[in-house]
């Protein structure tokens, strides 16, 4: 059963990720309009409830990867029946360079080009690139109400350049887009 929607009003740019109150990990993840958990294994003291940060992090390069094949070969008129991306993460410790494997399953009568160049385009996939060049992350200490602040004037109080600034759903697609182009 999915948790309760964390706040109706908050940035809709904005992925809020608040403790549930359950368990020492568990959180609650409200992005996109779907509200859904995040755990640690119990193993390592969490309930098991939802997939750890990692496996999330892992999850965003599977479904980037797909949907950008997806784009690219619905876009060729090409016969992709389905994709699949297998991801597994590994690092050798907190300053450990982070490694993925990424095993892709692609089902239909594609022939042989086809499917080497979608597998070049999943290396183009934006999830791909962003973690291939690093990101740059900013903290800002908040009180509550400035969660309801969009996303660009709380880029802006930061310093930095908002320019540009796109809501993340628009960006994705987007940069599915230049990644499909030949």
């Amino acid at each position: 059963m999915p948790p309760e929607p964390l706040e109706s009003d908050h940035d809709p740019d904005a992925v809020v990720v608040s403790e549930t109150g359950v368990g020492r990990f568990q959180v609650a993840i409200q992005a996109a309009g779907a509200t859904f958990v995040a755990d640690e294994p119990v193993e390592v003291g969490g309930l098991g409830s939802g997939p750890n940060p990692y496996d999330l992090l892992a999850s965003a390069l599977g479904a980037c990867t797909v949907m950008t094949m997806r784009l690219y070969a619905e876009r060729k008129g090409w016969p992709l029946e389905t994709a699949t991306a297998r991801v597994l993460h590994a690092r050798s410790g907190l300053d450990g360079r982070d490694r993925f494997a990424r095993e892709i399953t692609l089902v239909g009568p594609l022939d042989a080009g086809q499917r080497a160049r979608l597998l070049e385009i999943a290396e183009r996939c934006p999830v791909h690139r962003s973690l291939e060049r690093g990101a740059e992350i900013i903290t800002i200490a908040a009180q509550p109400p400035s969660l309801h602040i969009p996303a660009p004037q709380v880029f802006e109080a930061a310093g930095f350049e908002v320019a540009g600034f796109a809501a993340s759903g628009d960006d994705h697609r987007r940069d599915m887009d230049e990644a499909c182009c030949d």
